[in-house]
């Protein structure tokens, strides 16, 4: 599980990072509140903490521009702010759980936890990244409102990068998705079915979305939405 971990307090940030690795969690350490705000919108996180004391933009600010652009985003607020208004500010700005300080860690890890099971069963299929929507259920796409066909291969590509977005998508895995070897996935039937070839055709029908996908030498694709 990614978890964005936004703590200005770089003894506590590196206390509560260790435990949240030895508990599990892929942790991001973001030391203020622009850097907060630039991952939480440009990268996934399955559950983000924020302090609200944040130097640069506070956390309440972070927390109101991310769940407008993000709704589903799992976000729990630190403070050591203890009274009842800054909780009730923290709540209507949209968090879903909030945490004083000073705390023990199991509760922030029990919260954290708690938060990811609320948000497993409301969990859309349907992913939304620049222009494109991409709604696997219904297997429909659009880019700009305007529906975009794609074949099964280009389709489970896709859907491939944008599960895995923001690391790298090796051959070996997109030939899995595609119920393939490497070795068929690169040769492809009569010369014309090699990941290169689904890849260019891929970029081209993403390019009114803003997406783009970068070749990794050595290593694989990589889906990106350019700022």
């Amino acid at each position: 599980m990614r978890l964005l971990l936004a703590e200005d307090d770089a003894i506590l940030a590196d206390a509560l990072s260790a435990k949240l690795q030895q508990a599990g969690f892929d942790v991001e350490v973001a030391d203020n509140g622009a850097v907060a705000e630039y991952l939480l919108l440009r990268q996934a996180f399955d559950v983000a903490v924020l302090d609200i004391g944040l130097p640069m933009v506070d956390g309440l600010t972070v927390l109101r521009r991310v769940r407008a652009a993000k709704p589903e985003q799992p976000i729990l607020l630190l403070t050591a702010l203890c009274d009842l208004e800054h909780r009730v500010d923290g709540l209507n700005a949209g968090a879903d759980d909030y945490l004083t300080k000073p705390f023990d860690f199991p509760e922030l890890e029990a919260r954290v936890r708690a938060l990811l099971r609320r948000a497993k069963p409301t969990a859309s299929a349907v992913v939304q990244l620049g222009k494109l929507s991409f709604d696997r259920d219904a297997r429909r796409a659009t880019i700009a409102n305007e529906p975009v066909d794609f074949s099964p291969r280009e389709w489970a590509l896709l859907d491939l990068l944008l599960s895995q977005r923001d690391k790298v998508v090796t051959k070996e895995q997109i030939a899995q998705a595609w119920g393939a070897d490497r070795a068929d996935a690169t040769r492809g039937e009569g010369g014309t079915g090699s990941i290169e070839v689904y890849i260019h055709r891929l970029r081209r029908k993403l390019e009114p979305s803003g997406l783009g996908i970068r070749t990794v030498r050595g290593l694989g694709y990589l889906l990106e939405l350019p700022a």
